[in-house]
């Protein structure tokens, strides 16, 4: 049997797992608890280490360059300025991270990487034809924002873009290298951007005019004009979604939820679905109080 930290030992344990618990919902977070429990846990809590992606990857550079881009003067926006913004901005991300070179095989890097650039060309002439950038003006790029509900929920994340009209209507763009979702999925895909919008209403007290997704792999782009009703709505799931976060932490208690996309998941070594033992917990968990006997 392990015997039990003295008082001491225990509070320092205590100190040094807090900082572990989770403190704040971002989209992506919120997604994955929705998507499966304990992949949260595992990139949250446990903060397992992901293979790097060349499809998220290729869409961190895109996004690198559409930023970029509004560096320059407006009639310089051109669909050949924004190509050339292209190799700078893969050196600087391979500079940060420099395990991103293992995105292409030994013996096949010149090929292909030059294939992976061409397909970053591409999702990045695809854009003009989708928006017009020597019109555009954002106040905001690459964007973070946070705010604190009265419960305490802290809501972060980072907004691609925001645009505000000279009547002061704002919009909020977010670009998608993806395709866009079939209709039965656009819900899904709304999600995030009305989280921003969310924020947005409760940092400023304006609800954005417009939500607007740009799906550079298939050239849609998908509206939303949001209402103080939705953005209610979405608080409510989110807070929900925060209670049930924070009954997993303090229980260890984390599902998982095997779907079609576990066949992508970083993590089926450690996964009970798979065969998998998760790693040992690192937070304490708090004991269940005693039910009380009627007197």
């Amino acid at each position: 049997m392990t015997t039990p930290p003295g008082p001491v030992a225990a509070a320092a344990a205590d100190v040094a797992v807090s900082a572990a618990r989770p403190s704040s919902l971002s989209p992506s977070r919120a997604g994955d608890f929705m998507r499966c429990p304990l992949l949260y846990r595992f990139r949250v809590i446990d903060k397992l280490p992901e293979k790097p992606s060349a499809a998220a990857t290729r869409g961190t550079l895109v996004h690198a360059v559409l930023e970029r881009l509004f560096d320059h003067p407006a009639e310089e926006r051109t669909a050949p300025r924004a190509k050339a913004l292209i190799p700078g901005q893969w050196d600087r991300l391979l500079e940060a991270k420099p395990e991103l070179s293992e995105l292409f095989p030994e013996g096949d890097e010149g090929a292909g990487l030059a294939r992976w650039l061409t397909e970053a060309e591409a999702l990045v002439d695809r854009w003009f034809t989708l928006e017009d950038p020597t019109r555009l003006e954002p106040v905001e790029r690459e964007f973070f924002v946070e705010t604190e509900l009265e419960s305490g929920l802290r809501l972060r994340g980072i907004i691609d873009r925001v645009d505000v009209a000279p009547s002061g209507e704002v919009r909020i763009v977010d670009y998608k290298t993806g395709k866009a979702p079939r209709p039965e999925y656009a819900e899904g895909a709304l999600f995030q951007m009305k989280f921003y919008a969310l924020v947005v209403w409760r940092l400023k007290g304006v609800v954005p005019r417009r939500l607007q997704l740009v799906y550079l792999g298939s050239g849609d782009v998908v509206t939303y004009d949001p209402v103080v009703a939705d953005l209610e709505r979405v608080e409510r799931k989110l807070l929900a979604l925060w209670d049930a976060i924070r009954e997993a932490t303090e229980t260890g208690d984390w599902r998982p939820r095997p779907t079609k996309l576990c066949g992508w998941c970083d993590h089926r070594a450690v996964c009970p679905e798979f065969g998998g033992t998760p790693p040992v917990y690192p937070l304490v968990i708090s004991p269940r109080p005693e039910p009380v006997e009627p007197a």
